[in-house]
């Protein structure tokens, strides 16, 4: 395996399995911490191009906040929660009451809490690979950012251009207390950490 695109439809379903397991130990951790119910979909796995995800997500100036935790140990790379307004706005709304949220201007304590939720994302799949691995993940402090679409995404792709021309992307509809809206996750592994994962999950 050289690269993103040489995975097979066998390791697609492993990955949708962990992106599944993930999911749902997202759902009741998110559920527990704002104290509302939280369904979150079957995700869907796709690669796409580094211009293709800009498109697929909106506007290259579109302004967006993210939050990227690098992953090391026995898996390198990192995961990169994108958070649009609107799920900013209730996510934040469950901790502070309704407001409209202006992700330019965001205070101290909303920084906070919207770090904390792509934390508790981002480690509900490194959990969830761990668990079916059993393999030994260690993840960085969550960073947090509000910059355009553009800028952000040029972060995997100077750091992790080499692994192909493809991003590994988790979509997942989020509905909290029944209004659905839309997730975009990236999952970047390094490729010789996809093959150590399938290689101890016993998949040539």
């Amino acid at each position: 395996m050289k690269k993103f695109e040489d995975l097979q439809d066998v390791h697609i379903d492993v990955l949708t399995e962990i992106g599944n397991i993930g999911s749902g130990n997202a759902s009741m951790a998110l559920s527990a911490m704002i104290g509302c119910e939280v369904v979150i979909s079957m995700p869907q796995v796709k690669f796409l191009s580094f211009q293709d995800a800009v498109e697929k997500n909106g506007s290259s100036e579109e302004t967006v906040a993210a939050v990227l935790v690098r992953l090391n140990n026995e898996v390198e790379g990192m995961i990169l929660l994108l958070v649009e307004r609107e799920f900013a706005s209730h996510i934040l709304s469950a901790f502070y009451g309704e407001k409209s949220v202006d992700l330019a201007s965001l205070n101290e304590d909303e920084v906070s809490a919207l770090t904390e939720i792509g934390n508790i994302m981002s480690h509900s799949y490194i959990n969830a690979i761990s668990s079916l691995a059993n393999m030994n993940i260690g993840a960085e402090t969550p960073s947090f950012t509000v910059d355009m679409f553009g800028a952000i995404m040029s972060v995997p792709v100077i750091e992790f251009g080499e692994v192909g021309e493809k991003l590994m992307c988790i979509d997942k509809v989020i509905e909290l207390d029944g209004v659905k809206m839309k997730s975009n996750m990236l999952l970047i592994p390094t490729v010789p950490s996809l093959e150590h994962m399938f290689d101890k999950l016993g998949i040539s």
